[in-house]
């Protein structure tokens, strides 16, 4: 590598080059060598790889017409790993999924929109199932809906777990959407399905619980929403999963059911080396505990 000419104000005395590829001033006469080279510009001194934190919008909970209650939404896929690697120069896409909606009265949950960062895809949460329907696939399943057995499907392996079924007892209960880190209850005689609980991270330094599944409603009892966003399920007022979690809506008993949990995008690399030369979407940047911390709650890219 040719010296480089670390950056300064300009004197009379000469400064002392230095042999790194750190950022700085090259002059004409290095910049002509490296190109003879085929060395310039200097090489790419971003993070060889990154940890990412990848979680897709929570499915809807369905809504009913009937006195039964609704199936809870399932969380949003959640997918998590380090060692990922990335290259400097292209923008790198990050799409945020929206939760989905929850259903009208007698209709199913909607499932939630995928998340990315780059080649990594979370599924949307499967929308949860109206009375005498299943729940819907997802990256946690959807809860099925009361007023008969109906399953709560399975969710994306690797992403999240199944639903919970809904059942014909005694107030028609609904099963609970699945969470990433558990499956949703079955309805009961006493209560609708409660949400899967979710998972705990501490990518951001601080661990915070993330993709729960929206439970369900019966005429004896509500099922509670799972830890990490998800919503309950009332035969009142039904409850939104928790934006940028993934959480999954709750169910309704003879009334539409809850909106999904919208997702997010974190990743991290630590902070030896360099910021990311540009990003998109307004992520929060931190600098703590060692790591650069990019979060998104709204689809953009970032380059390094």
């Amino acid at each position: 590598m040719s010296a480089q000419w670390p950056g300064g104000f300009i004197t009379k005395t000469p400064p002392t080059p230095s042999s790194s590829a750190a950022p700085g001033l090259w002059t004409l006469s290095q910049q002509a060598a490296l190109q003879k080279q085929g060395a310039w510009p200097p090489p790419y001194a971003g993070p060889p790889t990154v940890e990412y934190l990848v979680i897709a919008g929570g499915g809807g909970g369905a809504g009913s017409a009937n006195f039964a209650g609704g199936g809870g939404g399932g969380a949003g896929g959640y997918r998590t790993a380090s060692g990922f690697a990335v290259s400097g120069g292209s923008a790198i896409t990050v799409t945020v999924g929206a939760g989905g909606a929850g259903g009208g009265r007698g209709v199913d949950g909607g499932d939630g929109s995928e998340s990315v960062f780059s080649s990594i895809t979370s599924v949307g949460g499967g929308g949860g199932g109206r009375p005498a329907n299943d729940g819907r696939s997802g990256g946690s399943g959807g809860g099925g809906g009361g007023k008969a057995t109906r399953s709560g499907v399975s969710g994306t392996a690797g992403q999240g777990n199944a639903g919970g079924a809904g059942t014909g007892d005694d107030g028609s209960p609904g099963g609970g959407g699945g969470g990433a880190g558990a499956v949703g209850a079955a309805g009961t005689s006493s209560s609708g399905g409660n949400g899967g609980n979710g998972l705990s991270s501490s990518i951001t330094g601080t661990a915070v619980t993330r993709g729960g599944g929206g439970g369900s409603s019966s005429g004896n009892g509500n099922g509670s929403g799972g830890s990490g966003g998800g919503g309950a399920g009332s035969g009142g007022s039904a409850v939104a999963g928790t934006a940028n979690t993934g959480g999954g809506g709750g169910g309704g008993r003879d009334i539409s059911g809850a909106n999904g949990g919208s997702g997010i995008v974190i990743i991290r690399y630590v902070n030896t080396y360099p910021a990311a030369t540009s990003t998109t979407g307004s992520p929060t940047i931190t600098n703590t505990g060692g790591y650069r911390i990019y979060q998104w709650t709204s689809s953009g890219s970032i380059t390094f």
